[in-house]
């Protein structure tokens, strides 16, 4: 497992993440960043936790809007193809456990540096 430096909102945190993977996990630091800097633009500096939660509601509606685009693309290819569309779901929901345990292993080793 690899471990890098990933710097938000001025602190550095030390994050463990899968070989290979240190070049993304750099580029999602980059982007709650950005997005907690948009926020101070809005709101000034609110405190850090403040901050996280923030940018963590707006990553969260991004990605609700986003599934919500998704699903009348998903509902016709099931008309289309309903085997395809099962085999996609599972591909997806496969997926998706991934992504929450990489983000639940990615909070449990936020440590500021």
């Amino acid at each position: 497992m690899a471990q890098i430096s990933v710097k938000i909102n001025g602190f550095v945190y030390t994050v463990g993440c899968e070989d290979g993977q240190e070049e993304h996990l750099q580029a999602m630091a980059a982007e709650v960043d950005k997005r907690i800097e948009g926020l101070k633009a809005l709101s000034g500096n609110s405190g850090e936790v403040r901050l996280l939660l923030l940018a963590s509601l707006v990553l969260a509606d991004e990605v609700h809007d986003l599934r919500a685009e998704i699903e009348p693309l998903r509902k016709t290819a099931a008309k289309a193809d309903p085997a395809a569309a099962r085999k996609a779901d599972a591909e997806m929901g496969k997926r998706l456990a991934k992504l929450a345990a990489r983000a639940e292993r990615i909070a449990a080793g936020l440590e500021p540096s």
